[in-house]
């Protein structure tokens, strides 16, 4: 009798989506927080506007620059402990041995289980040294592209999330009513933008909803104050 493939789906893109996390929930927060800040000391919607482009510019330029220099420093480090993994293994192989099977014990393979394994890695040193990487060091090797891409993803989300709080500025002509529907529309924003996320990363789409609106709204609102307190 035929069976059905056993196919597993597994979510793979967590660095992308913690990117997105941190990129849009900024983007939501601190342009508004300029925005409604403004909203009391100017009578023209077109100063803010100016103002709440200028600051996601600058914002989405630092937030990818923040993003491509953390992601340079993960590769960096990865190379460094992989170089001294591999230099390890050929200075010191019986201790790295050693280190081995007390890995794979404490998984619960017998004493001769894990030499099994580990005299199998023992010929095959590009492998052996992937194997402490990942079981000794906890590290896995970054995507060679991941730099550019976290840069791209953060500060895009942060672009992206910028224009909806500002965007009602743009359409109408005093800031108090933008003020009133860029505040609708960020909380709006912010619920729906952790229904997503949850739905992404395994937590409950509700909760994960109503967890971002309340602190991504708590944020802004204190953003907001201190922009007023300045402004």
């Amino acid at each position: 009798m035929p069976q059905t493939p056993h196919v597993e789906q597994h979510f793979r893109a967590s660095e992308t989506v913690r990117d997105i996390v941190i990129g849009m929930s900024d983007g939501l927060t601190v342009p508004f927080a300029l925005a409604a800040g403004l909203s009391g000391a100017v009578s023209s919607t077109g100063v803010i506007v100016v103002a709440g482009l200028a600051e996601i510019a600058a914002g989405s330029i630092s937030m990818g620059l923040g993003g491509y220099l953390a992601a340079r420093s993960d590769a960096e480090h990865y190379a460094r402990e992989r170089a001294r993994e591999a230099r390890e293994v050929q200075e010191v192989p019986e201790t790295e041995a050693d280190e081995v099977q007390q890995i794979l014990k404490s998984y619960g393979l017998a004493n001769e289980e894990s030499l099994v394994v580990t005299n199998a890695l023992r010929q095959r040193s590009d492998s052996w040294v992937d194997f402490m990487m990942r079981f000794e060091l906890g590290l896995e090797e970054p995507n060679p592209r991941r730099a550019l891409i976290s840069a791209l993803t953060i500060g895009g989300a942060y672009a992206a999330g910028g224009l909806i709080p500002l965007g009602p500025y743009m359409f109408l002509k005093t800031p108090r009513p933008g003020l009133l529907v860029s505040s609708l529309m960020t909380i709006a924003a912010l619920a729906a933008f952790g229904y997503v996320k949850g739905g992404f990363t395994g937590a409950k789409p509700v909760r994960s909803g109503f967890q971002t609106m309340l602190i991504g709204g708590l944020a802004a609102a204190a953003a907001f104050l201190i922009a007023r307190l300045i402004a």
